[in-house]
């Protein structure tokens, strides 16, 4: 089997808060393949985000990683994480606050286009104006010339992927970067994200809330809770026939298209502070059917054919095997 692009093995961050030690991400594990888009999901605060950027080093102040991060390089070797400048490029989710306000959309752009290839200004210049047909601005050339508080949420969002994609990434990375926009809106930027992966084959790594966009998006699907990933598996299994308490509560509390239900569930109570996570299942405090059995240092892993796994003493998924 050809070795995954990207692997992130027992991936943990700890962060000193005045002394005290936290661990907001602790023992991520995943993988991505050739032009796989693989998605995180989980509530606000599960780690996605900071998984996301330990992988180019962008940690905030006090924050260490540990584990295991590797990129296969286009000459067949491997490249360690921090990946930045390496192939991987990020999309923030709120492109206003990533975009320097001082600078035209074409500078900020061209920026990155030079520093990525050395080339003249006029090069550079013909590149900017690719990249941002590429991601669909209109009127480049007018585009350019615009300064970030000029320009619509969208078309913000638009320029951010361009500099992503003067990269020349290889792999993807995108923070929630729908977020901020309304649904038309939001749709038309995962339509360009779906075809700039087919134009150039990258892979991507998306982070978000929404379940509906996974669906719509992501090949396979990494469940997040309290810094831990609790299922992971092709999006198509995982949606139907989850085996963990908390992607069941997950898929009940948001409307997916082609289920009909009379009332969306509600998720009970709170994700916990980093520093005050519980032994055992994570999500047992928030669970119905948690049991003493979910206090249990260490809970066995399920496994559900070949690639679809979770970790709940009591699955909601019937024919699951440890």
């Amino acid at each position: 089997m050809t070795a995954p692009l990207l692997s992130v093995r027992d991936l943990a961050i700890t962060i000193d808060r005045g002394g005290s030690i936290v661990r907001p991400v602790d023992g991520v594990s995943f993988d991505v393949g050739d032009g796989e888009v693989v998605g995180i999901a989980g509530e606000s605060g599960s780690g996605k985000t900071l998984t996301l950027r330990s992988l180019l080093g962008l940690l905030p102040r006090g924050g260490v990683m540990t584990g295991d991060v590797a990129l296969r390089s286009e000459a067949g070797g491997v490249v360690r994480a921090p990946l930045a400048g390496h192939g991987v490029a990020m999309v923030f989710q709120e492109p206003f606050l990533a975009l320097n306000p001082t600078m035209r959309a074409g500078s900020i752009i061209a920026e990155g286009v030079r520093h990525r290839d050395g080339c003249s200004r006029a090069a550079a210049k013909a590149r900017v104006l690719e990249l941002m047909g590429q991601v669909g601005l209109p009127d480049p050339e007018r585009q350019a010339r615009m300064w970030p508080h000029q320009l619509s949420g969208g078309l913000r969002q638009r320029v951010m992927i361009a500099v992503a994609l003067s990269a020349r990434p290889r792999v993807l990375l995108c923070d929630e970067p729908t977020t901020a926009l309304d649904v038309s809106v939001q749709d038309q930027i995962l339509g360009l994200l779906a075809q700039l992966r087919a134009e150039t084959g990258m892979s991507i790594v998306f982070v978000t809330h929404d379940l509906a966009v996974l669906g719509e998006l992501c090949d396979r699907v990494n469940v997040m809770y309290a810094g831990q990933i609790v299922e992971s598996g092709p999006v198509v299994d995982v949606f139907s026939h989850p085996v963990h308490r908390y992607t069941e509560a997950l898929l009940g509390s948001v409307p997916l298209l082609g289920r009909k239900v009379d009332r969306l569930a509600e998720v009970p109570g709170q994700p916990p502070e980093p520093g005050q996570v519980s032994v055992g299942c994570r999500f047992a405090p928030r669970c119905p059917s948690a049991s003493a059995a979910c206090s249990a240092p260490e809970i066995t892993s399920i496994q559900v054919g070949e690639s679809h796994r979770g970790t709940c003493v009591h699955p909601p998924s019937v024919g699951v095997s440890r």
